[in-house]
């Protein structure tokens, strides 16, 4: 049987490094070897707190408490900011994917996504052991890198901010940001099409044109896949079942590796 691991990605291994700094090498060792037995029945992570149910060599389970300090909504909006002015830092967090240097972002505001030391943390176990962290409290906090590996908002959330919170204020961010930097007189995305003889072309719409002969291309994968399907999110109108944006994106790949293959190069 393979050996569960915790910390598979990188923002996972980083939680284990920050409390591996913190001199907790041999308790957290303990700990591990109860997260990998499935001691940790139950977790819960909301802003600022992490509860769960271990079992120990007790019949009832103990209860654990982990508690961080969340990030003020005022320093939240600093942050997001900062976010917001990287477009590779936008992209990836509209698409659900942690950007490898997203602590600049947080250190450019003098804040930390993961704790900075063990004042930040404050835990609490119902066992008898003196010792903090004990097995269990070690064994959750192994659980946790395990539960950040599957979903790095959960990082975002335990310091204050919800998945659905960020990317709408990021979303917002970057429509603000698009906005003040559009040409003066252009019209806005929002706005209405451009021209008043749009129905007069539709019969050409498909023309090649004299202003496109001699142009050549050069497709590359996106950065981000599919990310601007995710970054704009299920489109109000769709009322199905089926996860719209997961077909579309099938086809994208397809068209954008067609593309690649097809397209001349120049």
């Amino acid at each position: 049987m393979a050996r569960k691991e915790f910390g598979a990605t990188w923002w996972g291994k980083r939680w284990i490094e920050v409390l591996e700094s913190f001199g907790w090498s041999t308790r957290l060792q303990r700990g591990r070897t109860y997260a990998r037995a499935g001691h940790v029945l139950e977790i819960y992570i909301k802003p600022g707190q992490v509860t769960a149910l271990v079992q120990g060599s007790r019949p009832r389970p103990y209860r654990v408490s982990i508690e961080m300090k969340t990030i003020p909504d005022r320093d939240w909006n600093k942050v997001i900011e900062a976010m917001a002015g990287r477009a590779v830092f936008a992209a990836l967090l509209l698409a659900g994917e942690m950007p490898r240097d997203i602590e600049e972002a947080f250190r450019q505001v003098r804040l930390s996504l993961f704790p900075g030391a063990v004042r930040d943390i404050k835990t609490s176990c119902s066992c008898p052991d003196w010792a903090n962290p004990c097995k269990h409290i070690a064994a959750v906090y192994y659980l946790l890198g395990k539960k950040f590996d599957e979903d790095p908002f959960l990082l975002f959330l335990l310091r204050g901010r919800s998945k659905e919170q960020l990317v709408t204020a990021l979303r917002e961010k970057r429509a603000a940001r698009a906005e003040q930097d559009r040409p003066e007189g252009d019209l806005p995305l929002s706005g209405e099409p451009a021209g008043p003889d749009l129905e007069e072309q539709l019969d050409r719409f498909w023309d090649e044109g004299e202003e496109a002969a001699g142009l050549f291309y050069h497709p590359v994968a996106p950065e981000v896949d599919a990310g601007l399907l995710k970054t704009l999110g299920p489109p109000p109108f769709w009322q199905g079942g089926e996860d719209l944006a997961a077909c579309l994106a099938d086809c994208y790949r397809t068209i954008s590796r067609r593309a690649r293959e097809e397209w001349p190069e120049g």
